[in-house]
């Protein structure tokens, strides 16, 4: 699975192949509900591996949105994929306008 290896690339860990492979399946999910698509689209999958790592570096600390000790503050955000909204849009607009971007139609 090309994004779990990314995500171990990133994160530099071996032995989690069962926790990432969950948290990379539930971010597919959620990924394909608000594109309305059976498949991540190649184009967004580096949406899924930056997600993944989010949520597994906060692993531990659900629910939590904010936290302060000493002048350090870790805040969370509540969407993991605020971030990526627009193209996530932009990915739907070009759907709902029957242009499949990076493909060529013969009819």
């Amino acid at each position: 699975m090309a994004v779990l290896d990314d995500v171990k690339a990133l994160l530099g860990i071996d032995d989690e192949d069962n926790k990432l492979n969950t948290i990379i399946t539930l971010t597919e999910s959620r990924l394909k509900t608000l594109l309305g698509a059976s498949e991540v689209p190649s184009t967004l999958e580096y949406i899924v591996t930056e997600v993944a790592i989010a949520r597994f570096n906060r692993i531990g600390s659900e629910g939590l949105s904010g936290h302060t000790v000493e002048g350090e503050a870790l805040t969370f955000r509540d969407n993991d994929f605020e971030a990526y909204a627009d193209d996530i849009q932009a990915w739907r607009d070009a759907q709902e306008s029957g242009q499949d971007i990076g493909r060529i139609r013969f009819l």
